[in-house]
């Protein structure tokens, strides 16, 4: 029997058909004929069988009894964790943290439940793995336009001129946007005489399929983006182009950059100031220009800086709110508004550490160790995890570790007994995507952010395994058992529960789809059975230009904010850096990513890691620093960090610039006790070496410095050891 669903790994969330026999995935295909994905599926998603129904699979509660793990019932687990919770919340509620993952937001239900959860609560200590990866467009957009998921994207069908910076949709997908089969929309650009350039320290798999490329050095991106607004400028005077009825900031455009000339940017940068303006100049002529983003710019230790440049590039340039270059989705309701008369994600709550802002309800991950080692009557003694793993993916993970050791209470709710799961105190067993009736997560559903705009909902594919619960279901119990409400209300508490009771007894837990059908019809969306009766997509009004200027910017007075205050006087203290190498062994560290992999997420799967080649990451060098080091192919290099080291193999990789070392993440799961083919495997955890702390973050969003890192490399004294995560 073939049924149809979507796939929740990442933005693409591509339409998938699945043919289930005795009650198993037998294969996973793309929808060919879906009127939003195209008929496209990456090998990682079409792999969801095989990782779902791996032997390793969750399927009953676990304690923890000394070195080992013990199955235990629910009404035990959730009474045992209970107990802990109330005892701490009396002391403070901000005892009690959570960490939330990627996993959790590629559904609709689980995070709101999650996050619920710590409403009742009443903890401020919400961490996200964001500040890993995103949480520089948050702060960026949050000081703009008045709301953080308000993210300006590409109108890809009708630009004629694409800068792709700091990221690699051939191989990620697209950042913030829904954007299925990456390779046919760039070539659609390029055939119809557009120009897509890609800004990479290394020549990219999309670059390659652009065509044109431009070297720069990691983490130069806010001095490469000063720069071509400097020449910007001078093309198109502030003044004279920006309306002042629908922005503010326009005087300080011309003083941000007037200093910033690409004569003074190309040492750092490494882009000549003639290549530049030629840049500059092109983007200008296009009848439609926009720039895309990712999580190259974010992390590179000025993102958030580097962010607002490029939405005050778009605005200068005339390409904001414009056909062909950068639109503002709208999804089954005003979010932005809706948030705003709701006073949504717009306290100013701060960090106890760091004094850190929260950012759409989280906290920077970077200072979670140091709030669980730092005494204090609030000091973070309990912890839950969802939908993540925070040892695998935040940075300096062997202090985190340390740090999770002095919990007195870890509790993990995953599908496997991963790295995190295997310090915890008790682990409970969630389903799968595959397992659960879902709705497309918040950006397209309720922020619009699609290339080709639709609704979808799926089916339960398969009936959960054992004893595994839905998210919605562990948080309303959770919030029983420690005596709280969910959102802090008794009244939805009771009501939530007497839901899941009755579901439960049905063999369901709690009512998912009746609470999708009520969120779709409360916005007067198409019900629920109606997205299921349309299996290629319900196809919905494309975002209009002119749609969000003076109508939907969520500013205090209305207007965009060009110049926001802290930035402003953040750019002002930018010093230009030292450029070059100081030695034969000093490099960048820059992240890089594999088609066959995602995150930590699927090494775990074996027809993904089979190949020799698969079975680690290495440390990709280009082929004359490798000879400067006496280095051959597969020899072990030392790379060290002022936060820690890990020991690699080494690889020549001719498109990766010079005085780079670029090392995939997600690997090193030698800790991990029940990803059994995972922690077979060689690899290194390359977040060893990102620093944590206050000191470690970018101040103004909290995000984490994981790409271009100053390294030292060394040729190793010994070999790489497959034991240990840092291959030490």
């Amino acid at each position: 029997m073939k049924k149809q669903t979507f796939c929740r790994i990442c933005e693409a969330s591509c339409a998938l058909e699945v043919s289930v026999e005795a009650g198993a995935v037998a294969r996973i295909e793309p929808r060919k004929g879906h009127h939003g994905t195209l008929g496209f599926a990456c090998m990682k998603g079409l792999a969801q069988g095989e990782m779902y129904s791996s032997p390793d699979r969750l399927t009953t509660p676990l304690k923890r009894v000394g070195d080992r793990y013990e199955p235990v019932s629910w009404q035990t687990a959730l009474h045992e964790i209970g107990a802990v919770v109330r005892a701490e919340r009396e002391v403070s509620p901000h005892r009690i943290g959570m960490y939330v993952g990627t996993a959790a937001g590629f559904s609709l239900l689980h995070p709101i439940f999650a996050q619920g959860f710590m409403e009742g609560i009443g903890s401020r200590n919400v961490y996200s793995s964001a500040t890993q990866d995103c949480a520089h467009r948050f702060a960026a957009a949050q000081e703009i336009y008045g709301f953080p998921f308000t993210q300006p994207f590409p109108d890809l069908d009708k630009l004629e001129f694409l800068l792709i910076l700091g990221t690699n949709p051939v191989v990620s997908k697209w950042t913030f946007l829904q954007v299925a089969h990456p390779v046919k929309r760039l070539k659609s650009i390029v055939k119809r005489g557009g120009r897509v350039v890609v800004v990479d320290p290394r020549e990219t798999e999309t670059a390659k399929v652009a065509g044109e490329y431009q070297a720069i050095r990691p983490g130069t991106d806010v001095y490469f983006l000063l720069s071509f607004l400097h020449v910007l400028v001078d093309l198109y005077p502030p003044e004279k182009t920006l309306d002042a009825q629908y922005f503010d900031g326009i005087e300080q455009l011309e003083s941000l950059a007037k200093d910033w000339a690409p004569e003074r940017t190309a040492t750092i940068t490494g882009i000549a100031p003639d290549q530049l303006r030629d840049l500059v100049g092109a983007f200008c002529r296009a009848q439609g220009a926009a720039i895309a983003t990712g999580t190259g710019l974010g992390m590179g230790g000025q993102g958030t800086l580097a962010q607002w440049l490029v939405e005050v590039i778009i605005a200068l340039s005339g390409n904001l709110d414009r056909e062909g270059g950068h639109l503002i989705g709208e999804g089954i309701f005003d979010f932005a508004a809706y948030a705003k008369r709701k006073g949504l994600f717009a306290r100013d709550t701060r960090s106890r550490v760091g004094n850190f802002r929260s950012l759409n309800g989280a906290m920077p991950g970077g200072i979670l160790a140091d709030e669980i080692l730092t005494p204090g009557k609030e000091q973070v003694s309990t912890l839950f995890v969802t939908g993540g793993n925070p040892l695998m993916t935040m940075p300096n993970a062997e202090r985190l570790r340390s740090a999770f050791t002095k919990l007195k209470l870890l509790v993990v709710t995953d599908i496997y007994l991963n790295e995190t799961a295997s310090l915890a105190d008790y682990v409970l067993p969630a389903t799968s995507p595959l397992e659960r009736p879902d709705l497309p997560f918040v950006f397209p559903l309720f922020l619009g952010l699609q290339s080709i705009p639709y609704l979808a909902a799926t089916e339960a594919v398969l009936a959960p395994p054992g004893e595994t619960r839905d998210e919605a279901t562990i948080y309303t119990q959770l919030a029983a058992a420690c005596g709280v409400g969910l959102f802090g209300s008794k009244l939805l508490q009771s009501v939530l529960s007497g839901l899941t009771w009755l579901g439960t007894l049905r063999g369901r837990g709690f009512p998912q789809r009746w609470l999708l059908n009520r969120i779709l019809k409360h916005n007067k969306a198409p019900g629920f059975r109606e997205l299921l009766d349309h299996p290629d997509g319900y196809p919905v009004a494309s975002t209009k230009s002119g749609s969000f200027l003076g109508k939907r910017v969520t500013t205090e007075n209305g207007k965009v904010q060009l110049a926001p205050s802290d930035f402003v006087a953040r750019l002002a203290a930018l010093a230009t850096p030292a450029s070059g190498t100081t030695s034969p062994g000093d490099f960048r560290l820059i992240s890089k990513r594999r088609h066959n992999t995602h995150n930590s997420w699927t090494q775990n799967v074996a027809s993904l890691t089979r190949g020799d080649n698969e079975q680690t990451n290495v440390a990709y060098m280009n082929p004359a620093d490798l000879a400067g080091l006496k280095l051959s192919a597969g020899s072990a290099v030392d790379i060290t960090s002022a936060a820690g080291s890990i020991r690699l193999p080494v690889a020549a990789l001719q498109t990766l610039e010079r005085g780079l070392v670029s090392v995939p993440h997600g690997w090193g799961h030698q800790h991990a006790q029940g990803l059994n083919i995972a922690n077979k495997l060689r690899g290194a955890n390359v977040n060893i070496l990102a620093s944590d702390g206050p000191e470690g973050l970018e101040p103004l969003s909290g995000m984490a410095h994981l790409t271009g890192i100053p390294v030292n490399v060394v040729p190793s004294s010994e070999p790489v050891n497959p034991h240990s995560w840092s291959g030490i």
